[in-house]
């Protein structure tokens, strides 16, 4: 899949990459808690990530790839 942005309550939360569909769901189903923070209430949703948020996630990357580790390993950043 192409790196994806997750949104609650419409505002920008983070930017993943995830393999497929069901590992999406599966994210956004355990990170709940930590997307929501004090916002048990709010709304969550994805969408493609929009150039900006691209470019940090690739910046993550490059780091992330720097210190040795796999593209395959890694998964996203928080915005």
């Amino acid at each position: 899949m192409l790196p994806t942005t997750i949104l609650v309550d419409d505002a920008p939360r983070c930017v993943v990459r995830p393999n497929d569909a069901k590992a999406l769901n599966r994210f956004l189903r355990n990170a709940r808690p930590f997307l929501l923070g004090k916002r048990p209430d709010g709304a969550i949703s994805h969408r493609p990530a929009e150039a900006g948020e691209l470019a940090k996630w690739r910046d993550a990357l490059a780091l992330h790839e720097a210190c040795g580790g796999a593209e395959d390993e890694y998964f996203g950043v928080p915005l």
